[in-house]
C-alpha cells in the first residue's frame, strides 16, 4: 500500500502540527506493506504561503498524488477533490472560536479551506474528543465521519536526563494571544515563582517576560524536568501536547479546566480556571502539596499516549478506505 502524505506544515512550523507530523510519520516508517510519500510544496514566508494555499492545495497536491492508494492532509488545507481516498486531519477550529487571535492572511483563508477540506475528506481525524465535538457543533460533520486519533509522546520526553538549573515554573507555547501567557506571567508573580516561557515568536504582538526562545526537544525536555512545575493555562487547544510532555518528564502540570487539556491531563494534573490569574497561582501552589501524587500519576498518563498507537490508528483507517 501507498499513501502519499502532505508534509508541507514541516517547513511552515515548529508547532504542535509539526511536531504531529515528525511523531506520526517516525512511527509510520519502515512498516511492513507501507510505503510513505512524502509531498511538499515551497518553503517558509509569506510568498510561499499564498502559493501553497491558493494553487498547491486546491489544485496540485492530489495530481502530485495520483499514483497512491490513499492521500493525507495532517492539517485542513486541503485539494478540492481527489481520485482517491482524502484524510484530513484537524487539530482544532479555533479559526471559528477564536477568529480574533489569528493573522488576517490566515484568518480570511482558513475559515473556507477549513469547511472545504472536511467536506472534501473521506475520512476526517481528529486529535482528541473534544475536536470530535467542536467538528460537529461547529462544522456539521458527522460524528461517524470522524476518528480519533491522540497525539503521542516522543522518546526524548523522559524523567531520566538532564535537569536545567534554577528555582521556576515553566510555560510552553507559541507566542500569540491563544496561549494565554499574561496569565502566567501573572500567575508567577502572584505566587512568588520565576516564569521561564519557551515557543516560537508568533504573532498578535505578544511578548512576555522571561522568554528564552524556542528550544530543541533535548533542551526543551530539561527546561520540564528542572522546571516545578508546567504552567499551560491556553484558552482553547485541540490537544495540548506540552501536557503530556513534562507528565512523562516527571513534572507536575497546572492546566485548564474544561476543553481539550482537560481531557489530555485526566485527573493527573491541577486544573483551573485559565482566565483567573489568582486561581492559576493557587494551582502553582497546590503542586507543591500534591508532588509525589502527581508526579506518579502524570507519569502514568502521559505512558498511554504514543505515537506507535497513533500511527497503529492511522494505518487501519488507510487500509479501510483504500
Amino acid at each position: 500500500m501507498r499513501a502519499t502524505v502532505d508534509t508541507s506544515p514541516l517547513v511552515q512550523t515548529a508547532a504542535g502540527t509539526a511536531r504531529h507530523l515528525e511523531g506520526l510519520l517516525g512511527a509510520l516508517a519502515g512498516r511492513p506493506g507501507l510505503e510513505i510519500e512524502r509531498a511538499t510544496f515551497g518553503g517558509p514566508g509569506r510568498a510561499s504561503t499564498v502559493l501553497r494555499d491558493s494553487v498547491w492545495y486546491p489544485l496540485l497536491l492530489a495530481r502530485t498524488a495520483r499514483r497512491s492508494d490513499v492521500l493525507h492532509c495532517p492539517t485542513f488545507r486541503a485539494p478540492l477533490r481527489s481520485s482517491m481516498p482524502l484524510v484530513v486531519t484537524v487539530h482544532d477550529v479555533a479559526l471559528f472560536r477564536h477568529p480574533e487571535a489569528f493573522p488576517t492572511w490566515h484568518r480570511r483563508t482558513g475559515r473556507a479551506a477549513l469547511r472545504l477540506g472536511v467536506r472534501a475528506a473521506d475520512a476526517v481525524v481528529a486529535v482528541s474528543a473534544f475536536t470530535r465535538g467542536e467538528l460537529t457543533d461547529v462544522l456539521g460533520v458527522p460524528s461517524e465521519r470522524i476518528r480519533v486519533v491522540p497525539n503521542g509522546v516522543a522518546p526524548v520526553f523522559r524523567p531520566g536526563g538532564p535537569a536545567a538549573e534554577g528555582d521556576y515554573v515553566l510555560a510552553v507555547g507559541t507566542l500569540e494571544p491563544r496561549k494565554n501567557l499574561a496569565c502566567a506571567v501573572e500567575a508567577a508573580r502572584i505566587a512568588g515563582a520565576e516564569l521561564r516561557v519557551v515557543g516560537a515568536r508568533g504573532w498578535g504582538g505578544v511578548d512576555v517576560p522571561g522568554w528564552v526562545g524556542r528550544p530543541d526537544d533535548e533542551e526543551l525536555a530539561a527546561l520540564m524536568r528542572g522546571a516545578r512545575c508546567l504552567v499551560f493555562p491556553s484558552l482553547y487547544e485541540g490537544f495540548g501536547l506540552p501536557v503530556l510532555e513534562a507528565m512523562a518528564c516527571g513534572t507536575p502540570v497546572v492546566t485548564a479546566r474544561g476543553g481539550a487539556t482537560e481531557e489530555v491531563a485526566g485527573s493527573a494534573a491541577v486544573l483551573v480556571d485559565a482566565r483567573d490569574p489568582e486561581a492559576v497561582a493557587a494551582g502553582i501552589d497546590e503542586v507543591e502539596q500534591r508532588r509525589q501524587e502527581l508526579v506518579e500519576a502524570g507519569r502514568e498518563r502521559a505512558a498511554a499516549f504514543t505515537w506507535e498507537r497513533s500511527a497503529d490508528l492511522v494505518e487501519r483507517l488507510w487500509r479501510e478506505l483504500a
